[in-house]
């Protein structure tokens, strides 16, 4: 193998002779995978990326564009010639124009599907009448299947020929393509050549609806213990499939977007996008955290007089606060890992409170006490190490409470709270925080 790719990367980028690192990286291409080619150029500033690109064979870039994001990719689409598509699109199924399709100008597309043959556009057609978000837009065409009144004979004469990826069922389907049972090819060997596929077919076995939220199937598919469950339209036709390699993707993009949306980032951004395309993508976030910051200044505000006599309080105020954002935080953590694997309903919503609650007010009493003593130690005064005490102790009570309300609120909503829940309890957390130390510093200092 070639040398390791940040080594590679160090060298490309530092251009001590461009040439010979071209040619290093060109070495690396040759040898690696598509997806190792594709973090490669993912790491590397935008020109060397370009310059790279141009070197790379031409059988491998449309996989090397397949595994990169959509704005990395963007760039590359952009920098390769009109006439080269052509060349690219030999042998594109629709389960690549669909992953291709929010990355390539609408005539590309059209170039593409016009390259397909009569079965991949009609595949490619269907899965565009459902959603991204939907599980059949995702759906593997790449499967084996038989007639209901299929014999063990006809299977074995079918797992001859070339067995797709994770296929460790045959589907059943009656004549009017409906899906009828799964039989595990598993159980064929050594059975009788006249024997019904029915016969050995599994009694309760689990069908996915092309309906379905993508991220929810992929869970399914990996819990399932096969390599695959089938795909039916509303009507219990069988359009496809989905398989564990597939349900690995979508679960792991979805993750992604959760990560990158908790910060309001899109999860498809280039790591060295332009400084105004970044800029602007942030900004909106940075504007919803400023108007929660001010919403907790104008709390803060109430208490100026207080403030400006009791210095302390203003040195300590960051304490109460902090404290509160962790303890919320971990409870939000908690609650939306939860809601995403449908663990928490009304059912169990009581007890979760319950426990929570006590969980705060058992860590509130600790930290308080620790607390109170490092200010009555540092300050010289045992009300302010009362004061600051007693909102640690509201604060991190408030905060698992917070951690509870604040998500299960927004999914009744339908908003999701991975995305906008941290923002929230940041503000609720700050605003008890400082209403609580402020006010009962009012109230017992002045």
């Amino acid at each position: 193998m070639s040398e390791p790719l940040p080594d590679l990367i160090e060298e490309v980028i530092s251009h001590s002779d461009l040439n010979a690192d071209i040619d290093n990286a060109s070495l690396f291409i040759a040898q690696a995978n598509e997806d190792e080619v594709a973090l490669l150029l993912e790491s590397l500033p935008i020109d060397e990326r370009i310059i790279l690109w141009q070197t790379i064979p031409e059988h491998k870039q449309l996989n090397t564009l397949l595994q990169m994001r959509c704005d990395p990719r963007e760039v590359l689409i952009k920098e390769t010639n009109p006439e080269q598509w052509d060349k690219l699109f030999v042998g594109i199924d629709s389960e690549d124009l669909l992953e291709l399709a929010d990355s390539l100008p609408v005539e590309l597309v059209e170039r593409a599907y016009e390259a397909m043959d009569r079965q991949q556009k009609q595949y490619f057609t269907r899965a565009n009448q459902y959603p991204e978000e939907q599980i059949g837009h995702w759906i593997s065409h790449d499967f084996l299947v038989l007639p209901i009144n299929a014999r063990v004979r006809d299977a074995m004469r079918l797992i001859r020929r070339e067995v797709p990826r994770h296929t460790d069922m045959i589907f059943l389907v009656n004549r009017s393509g409906h899906f009828s049972e799964a039989v595990p090819i598993a159980k064929l060997y050594g059975l009788p050549e006249h024997l019904p596929l029915v016969d050995i077919a599994l009694d309760d076995f689990l069908v996915i609806s092309a309906n379905a939220e993508c991220e929810l199937v992929a869970k399914d598919v990996q819990l399932s213990g096969f390599g695959s469950l089938p795909v039916v339209d509303e009507n219990q036709k069988l359009l496809g499939r989905i398989d564990v390699t597939t349900a690995s993707e979508l679960l792991l993009e979805y993750n992604e977007r959760q990560l990158m949306g908790s910060v309001g980032m899109d999860e498809n951004e280039d790591l060295f996008s332009p400084v105004r395309k970044s800029a602007k993508g942030r900004a909106i976030w940075l504007g919803i955290n400023l108007l929660t910051a001010f919403l907790a200044s104008a709390f803060i505000g109430m208490f100026e007089a207080t403030l400006q006599q009791v210095v302390a309080l203003a040195v300590l105020m960051p304490v109460v606060a902090s404290m509160g954002g962790i303890a919320g935080s971990q409870t939000l953590t908690l609650m939306i890992r939860g809601l995403a694997l449908k663990q928490v309903n009304p059912a169990n919503f009581k007890i979760l409170l319950v426990k929570e609650f006590k969980v705060g007010s058992l860590n509130g009493i600790i930290w308080a006490i620790v607390i109170g003593l490092v200010a009555v130690a540092w300050f010289k005064d045992p009300l302010l190490g009362m004061v600051i005490g007693i909102a640690i102790l509201l604060n991190i009570i408030a905060a698992a409470c917070a951690g509870i309300f604040v998500p299960v609120i927004l999914d009744k909503l339908k908003i999701d709270p991975a995305l906008s829940g941290s923002v929230i309890l940041t503000t609720v957390t700050d605003i008890v925080g400082f209403v609580a130390f402020l006010g009962l510093g009012t109230l017992f200092l002045l």
